[in-house]
């Protein structure tokens, strides 16, 4: 029989597909995160020294970079946006402090060095440095567990700072190796549930300052927190019925005020909290606390590990959503090199974990900011408060810091994003309920670990799942589409297409998505001696996938046939003919063609001599062209026509 013009056409093609370059090494890749984590632009190995190390600096100082074009005018915006800043941040970094079960001055030492080293190494214009809500929530919820700050406070400091020296490990090791995608195992989903309940059970326990309460439990799911207040409102208002409202309306009133009316009266004379002595000073060294070699340092890295990731993800995500508006790009590995590096320098200053503030990003941005200059103008406030101010500050009530906390808590509960969840995602909106209520009725770790076990079992179910379309021509061209998705495709006789959709064929689903294959093939209804697999969406494989295709392609050549004379009758593309097939005669064999095959599949194919298998003609750059060679393959070898 004379060659086919198709075939020859195909094997040229094959040709092309197979005798491309070998993927890069392992070693070509960590380069490769290396080059970009530090901005080594342009692949010339002639690079001097010097040229290196200043591209080296630009990468790690982005400053050294926009600083050229700063103005007075910019630091006009900056000057009045730093200062708005400054006039919140110094009462939420208090009040902070105490949710993370720290002295008041540890919140304002994190509102200094941290956003100084953010404004030379940090990529976002508005972002707002400084301790937050959730974060100082996970300190406090999952330290206390190991050490009690109210019996030994000191081992507690520790515990925190060495804390956040390893997160800061974290945060930098995620942003140098380019390992962002880790904070993504934490789904949006997940975070919209967590962030809502922490919000709540963060109010219920500010309920403690807000009322002035004596007797108070560390636990932070909603049932005990609502038992401790409903014991200790009875005895509180036993006590102290006429001065009870002092504490009631102290979140209306501002920071000023509420510190000269208790000054002025005296009222924590007759129960109402106070801040009382707050240092003064800027930030001492705590380099000597950092332990790193004491018995509790898994238990450390490992909530080290967890305060990384939910500081990153907010932080990332609240630098994303200003950039937008202003029109620019935000890298996140760079901002994760930058959260490292300030959270280790804070660690060694006194500092908790920082990372950037939603409510914060929002004043700053509002208040006209330009440049990060704004967190370098807040952080000198700061820095002024704690050598002149702290002395003002001990007739503060804790009440009002209670109060400062809960008004920005409402911005973390989204019903709106609750209900566009259940609308889209059924998945994702019980991965938000198992978050939400792990931290409402549990605690943060079992909320958080309830977000993670849900996200991964939902990565599970969707790689095990066989994850095979089978493919139609779009009639009148060369388009192969999903006869599912678009039903008026036609599908071609005795040519099973199939396109395989998982991006990694691995152990977890090689034998399910082979297994569906072989299921159509030897469908009784069905009359295939041809199978296309379309691999263009398989990025990569394993050698359970490559195994999987070894037998996949082994059980398709021993398979026999039996072809009715019906089966035939219905093919629009022969004419009625007698079939003369013999299960076990070579040419009733089912050919396996591969077809856009991506570079990594493709040189462990050829590794593991997979190719040579299969053939090397049977490997082709478009699902049409493997088509056609089936059909011109099998329609002068398959069957002998009357």
């Amino acid at each position: 029989m004379a060659s086919d013009p198709s075939l020859a056409k195909g094997t040229a093609f094959a040709e092309l597909l197979l005798q491309g370059p070998e993927p890069p090494s392992l070693l070509d890749d960590l380069t490769g995160m290396f080059r970009k984590a530090f901005c080594l632009r342009g692949a010339d190995k002639r690079l001097t020294l010097s040229v290196c190390a200043m591209s080296v600096l630009q990468g790690l100082f982005p400053i050294l970079d926009w600083w050229k074009s700063y103005n007075l005018k910019f630091f006009r915006s900056d000057l009045m946006a730093g200062l708005t800043l400054a006039s919140l941040s110094i009462p939420q970094s208090i009040g902070y402090a105490t949710l993370a079960k720290l002295d008041p001055q540890y919140g304002l030492y994190t509102s200094v060095v941290p956003p100084l080293v953010y404004a030379v190494t940090g990529t976002s214009r508005e972002i707002a440095i400084g301790p937050v809500a959730i974060v100082s929530l996970l300190l406090s919820s999952m330290i206390q567990k190991i050490v009690d700050p109210a019996v030994d406070p000191a081992s507690y400091r520790k515990m925190v700072f060495t804390v956040t020296f390893l997160t800061g490990v974290f945060q930098f090791a995620f942003g140098l190796f380019r390992l962002g995608f880790l904070v993504d195992f934490l789904s949006h989903a997940a975070i919209v549930g967590f962030m809502g309940g922490a919000a709540i059970v963060i109010g219920l326990q500010q309920l403690k300052g807000l009322l002035g309460l004596d007797h108070f439990t560390n636990r932070t799911d909603v049932v005990s927190v609502t038992k401790a207040v409903w014991v200790s409102v009875h005895e509180t208002g036993k006590k102290y019925k006429k001065l009870f409202w002092v504490s009631a309306i102290a979140p209306v009133l501002s920071v000023a005020l509420s510190t000269l009316f208790v000054y002025v009266t005296r009222a924590d004379e007759h129960g109402v909290k106070i801040l009382q002595k707050v240092n003064s000073g800027i930030n001492a060294s705590s380099v000597k606390q950092i332990d790193l070699k004491g018995g509790y340092v898994a238990e450390c890295a490992k909530i080290a590990l967890v305060c990384a990731v939910i500081a990153l993800t907010e932080a990332v995500a609240v630098g994303r959503s200003f950039s937008v508006i202003k029109g620019y790009c935000l890298d996140g590995n760079k901002e994760m090199v930058a959260m490292g590096f300030m959270n280790i320098a804070g660690s060694l200053s006194s500092c908790y974990v920082a990372t950037g503030s939603f409510s914060r990003t929002a004043v700053n941005f509002a208040a006209g900011c330009k440049t990060a200059v704004s967190n370098i103008i807040m952080a000198a406030t700061v820095m002024v408060a704690l050598e002149l101010l702290t002395k003002l500050l001990y007739y503060t009530p804790v009440s009002i810091l209670a109060s400062i906390i809960l008004s920005a808590l409402p911005g973390l509960i989204n019903v709106q994003e609750v209900c566009f969840l259940w609308k889209v995602d059924k998945i994702d909106f019980l991965t938000c309920m198992g978050s939400f209520l792990g931290v409402l009725l549990g605690s943060v770790e079992i909320g958080l670990s309830v977000a993670l076990g849900v996200s991964f079992a939902k990565i599970i179910i969707q790689s095990i799942r066989p994850q095979v379309e089978i493919l139609g021509r779009l009639q009148g061209t060369d388009i192969f589409c999903s006869i599912k998705q678009y039903p008026v495709v036609c599908q071609t006789p005795t040519v099973l297409a199939t396109r395989i959709e998982t991006s990694f064929l691995c152990f977890v689903n090689a034998s399910s998505v082979k297994e569906k294959i072989m299921g159509w093939v030897t469908d009784k209804g069905k009359a295939f001696r041809s199978v296309v697999l379309d691999m263009s969406n398989v990025v990569n494989m394993d050698t359970s996938g490559l195994a999987a295709l070894k037998e996949l392609h082994k059980e398709l050549a021993c398979l026999g046939i039996q072809v009715s004379f019906t089966d035939i009758l219905r093919s629009s593309e022969m004419q009625i003919c007698r079939p003369i097939l013999s299960p076990c005669a070579e040419n009733n064999r089912v050919q396996m063609a591969i077809a856009r095959p991506g570079w990594q599949v493709t040189h462990k194919m050829k590794l593991a001599r997979l190719i040579d298998g299969v053939g090397e003609g049977w490997f082709f750059l478009t699902v049409g062209e493997a088509v056609e060679a089936c059909l011109a393959n099998k329609a002068g070898n398959t069957l002998e026509f009357c």
